[in-house]
């Protein structure tokens, strides 16, 4: 299990945010939570037992939940763009 390094994050923060800085916009940090999550998925295919860090998976899906009802509540447009390039499910 890796984490997201310094490139991915700003390659991330950059196709999403104003620029490779700016992690702390909404639609970027869904962007790096479903990053992560796809990690943690495949991740889980090698290792089965390992409950631990599906906890730690479970929060960041939750947290990325809550991210998202924000923006559909808010920008609903940039909401469904952005779901529609993530290809997460809703």
């Amino acid at each position: 299990m890796t984490t997201l390094n310094n490139d991915r994050v700003g390659e991330l923060a950059k196709q999403f945010g104003a620029n490779e800085k700016d992690t702390g916009n909404t639609k970027v940090q869904i962007a790096l939570f479903t990053e992560r999550i796809r990690e943690l998925t495949e991740h889980f295919k090698i290792h089965k037992k390992d409950h631990h860090s599906r906890r730690g998976l479970l929060k960041l899906v939750g947290k990325r939940r809550r991210l998202l009802d924000y923006l559909a509540k808010n920008k609903i447009e940039e909401y469904r763009i952005l779901i529609k390039e993530l290809g997460i499910r809703r």
